[in-house]
């Protein structure tokens, strides 16, 4: 009997025991699709938020300059890959809130994109210019391709995007040239190279990978290329904007990346000027213009395309204004606080995130009610990137 009621408290404290580890298992169990990041860009780290709870749940320090700081999500939304301006790319695990690596592989480096099958991370580079790829799992080289124009001047990349198969296109910012990278021998890229608009500045590409546009610095109008249909060459779209009025000082250049496509229409900054251009997809043709509070930096849809939320260049960065897409009109005009830098949906866009960077916050907003529901201090935010994003094909 007493080696019975002896048995019988042991198996208890061993059921107990498995209780309480399952139990300590469970809570660390999670999925990654409601995690994000933001860059705090002056401290060289970043916060990993839960955009359920509306908190930070990890600082993960260590990553070099983040002064212009873009980052890519693995297929699986584990892993973060940020791309600082020190020409340094870190893969950060989400899950655990730690940095896993990071490499040095450029002098400059201003973005970069995840391959659609997810194996390789590429990146554009300022200095020494051209794209350097890597494996997404290890951060080892895999190609180089260097940014030398037919005439043999060396060029700034920008405006890199994935593409469908197994393709990145980028621009030339100093050569005036798109090209699009085939990495089905990641060893052995090969390129077909296309000549542009005058100085693309950034370039972006639609949601169905068809086609890639890049914004121009030199000239009014974008330059568009066809993926579809890449014999037909660049077709310069929109070259009317502007033609014959006065140019406006440019105080910051807006981000092509941050475009707003709502049903058919395409909603665009347009440089110096404090409008949108609406634009309809179909044929590329300019349907509209909404006058706007300054020049628009971002221009984002929210993910069902009812709304499209802007936000501005100095001095009216401390704005942000919301359009109504049935109407075209502006139906809401924000004042979250000063240095509105970034701004990123949840995934079904209930709920906006705003860097209020010289405030040192971060904001979320109701875009129903368009009213602020919660914050959280940052040191200097900038960039939100969601995990959603790994899902979206140019993100």
């Amino acid at each position: 009997m007493t080696q019975w009621l002896a048995m019988r408290r042991w198996l208890m404290v061993g059921l107990c025991w498995l209780l309480t580890a399952t139990s300590g298992l469970a809570d660390l169990l999670r999925g990654t699709g409601d995690l994000g990041i933001v860059i705090e860009r002056t401290s060289g780290q970043i916060q990993v938020v839960d955009t359920t709870a509306q908190r930070s749940i990890h600082t993960v320090p260590g990553l070099g300059d983040l002064s212009h700081a873009a980052a890519v999500f693995s297929r699986d939304g584990r892993f973060a890959f940020v791309f600082g301006r020190d020409g340094g790319l870190n893969q950060v695990d989400l899950l655990r809130g730690v940095l896993v690596k990071r490499i040095v592989q450029a002098g400059n480096s201003i973005g970069g994109a995840i391959s659609q099958d997810g194996r390789l991370v590429a990146v554009a580079n300022y200095e020494p210019g051209g794209v350097r790829v890597f494996d997404s799992q290890t951060l080892e080289p895999i190609a180089d391709i260097p940014a030398v124009s037919a005439s043999g001047q060396t060029s700034r990349v920008v405006g890199i995007v994935d593409a469908p198969g197994q393709q990145f296109c980028f621009s030339l910012f100093d050569a005036s040239e798109i090209w699009c990278a085939d990495l089905h021998q990641p060893n052995q890229p090969t390129v077909r190279k296309f000549r542009a608009g005058d100085h693309p500045y950034d370039g972006l590409i639609t949601p169905d990978g068809r086609f890639y546009l890049a914004g121009l610095f030199g000239e009014d109008g974008l330059s568009l290329l066809d993926l579809w249909q890449p014999q037909q060459g660049v077709q310069t779209i929109l070259n009317h904007y502007g033609r014959g009025e006065e140019k406006l000082p440019v105080y910051k250049m807006p981000h092509l990346r941050g475009w707003a496509a709502a049903g058919e229409l395409l909603f665009l900054p347009a440089i110096g000027r404090h409008e949108l251009l609406v634009v309809h997809r179909r044929d590329w043709r300019e349907v509209g213009r909404i006058a706007v509070h300054g020049q628009p930096v971002f221009v984002m849809a929210r993910p069902d395309g009812r709304q499209v939320w802007v936000n501005f260049a100095l001095p009216h960065n401390d704005t942000i204004q919301v359009v109504d897409v049935p109407s075209l009109t502006v139906i809401r005009t924000l004042q979250p606080g000063k240095g509105i830098m970034h701004m990123e949906f949840t995934p079904k866009g209930e709920h906006v995130w705003l860097s209020v960077r010289d405030e040192q916050r971060v904001d979320i907003y109701d875009t129903e009610q368009m009213q602020q529901v919660a914050t959280l201090p940052a040191q200097y935010p900038s960039g939100i990137f969601f995990t959603a994003r790994a899902h979206r094909m140019g993100f």
